[in-house]
């Protein structure tokens, strides 16, 4: 019974940080399934946002305001504004101007950016790990003090719904919504809908935008998962969530909710069963095993070469 509590324990604590990759996988895969890229500089816009949402909440705190779904709501609002705001101008500023030409230019644009942001935060807000108010607290306990008692949080019940919703009104906008339809209809053929009348500057920045206001969301509760954040905590999270929408299919959406989930419980797993120092070894050798038997991912398609 211990051993299975135990498990049980560990695969919690794996879907919670999945969700939240899973969330910022779906940035990166939805802007390579529109434009072939990758935005590198995804990391730094969910980091951001996590900052936002910070002194959103300092600063409710400072005027006294400290009734908890207000302070909530205030902070995602923010978030994902500066969030969405800080993604579009990475599209207009890093992507626009150098699209069309060879990839490696845009490649090179994305990664200017992301440096560019996280030492504008290192000089904003100094290098140091900032503290993170614990906003949800307490919990459900399972098992007895004698054997191992399981624990789920609140914070993590909550991060569980929260990326349950926007998944699904991801999917329904996607699927159902006018802007959801021509991204798809770009994503296919982005010439073709052109030619159509679709006008698709402003289909690839709502993208960007989308990816940016998901990522600020995941910014926000894993702020308040973990307590902290500092400048490179977005290059870390970026870097997983990459991982994740790789290992799920890199373009497919299904595949990056996929991806962060798989990648949150083999991290976790291995903390529990092994060591910490061990999580990205057995997270990346599992990429790199997915990916020389299905190179397109787990839920990926191959690309068609159109002549």
């Amino acid at each position: 019974m211990q051993d299975l509590l135990y498990f049980f324990q560990q695969l919690i604590n794996g879907l919670t940080i999945g969700s939240t990759y899973a969330l910022i996988a779906i940035g990166y895969t939805m802007v390579y399934g529109i434009i072939g890229m990758i935005n590198f500089a995804h990391g730094e816009v969910y980091m951001i946002g996590a900052y936002t949402a910070l002194i959103a909440i300092t600063g409710l705190a400072t005027l006294g305001i400290t009734w908890l779904p207000l302070v909530l709501i205030v902070a995602l609002i923010c978030a994902v504004l500066v969030s969405s705001s800080m993604g579009w101008a990475v599209e207009r500023v890093a992507y626009r101007p150098v699209r069309g030409r060879h990839r490696l230019i845009p490649l090179i644009s994305a990664i200017g950016m992301s440096i560019f942001l996280q030492n504008y935060v290192h000089l904003a807000q100094g290098s140091r790990n900032i503290g993170f108010p614990a906003l949800i607290e307490g919990g459900f306990q399972f098992g007895s003090e004698d054997t191992f008692p399981m624990s789920i949080s609140y914070i993590q019940i909550t991060i569980f719904i929260t990326t349950l919703i926007c998944m699904t009104a991801l999917s329904l906008f996607i699927s159902r919504s006018r802007i959801g339809r021509a991204c798809r209809a770009v994503s296919q053929d982005l010439g073709m809908a052109n030619l159509l009348g679709i006008d698709t500057n402003r289909i690839i920045s709502a993208t960007f935008v989308i990816g940016a206001s998901l990522a600020a969301v995941a910014g926000l509760l894993l702020g308040m998962y973990y307590g902290s954040v500092d400048p490179l905590f977005g290059f870390i999270a970026g870097l997983k969530a990459f991982t994740a929408a790789v290992l799920g299919g890199i373009g497919s959406i299904p595949g990056a909710m996929l991806g962060g989930l798989i990648l949150g419980v083999a991290e976790s797993m291995t903390s529990g069963y092994l060591s910490g120092e061990y999580k990205d070894v057995v997270s990346f050798s599992l990429l790199i095993l997915i990916l020389l038997f299905k190179p397109t991912g787990l839920l990926g398609k191959p690309e068609v070469e159109k002549i």
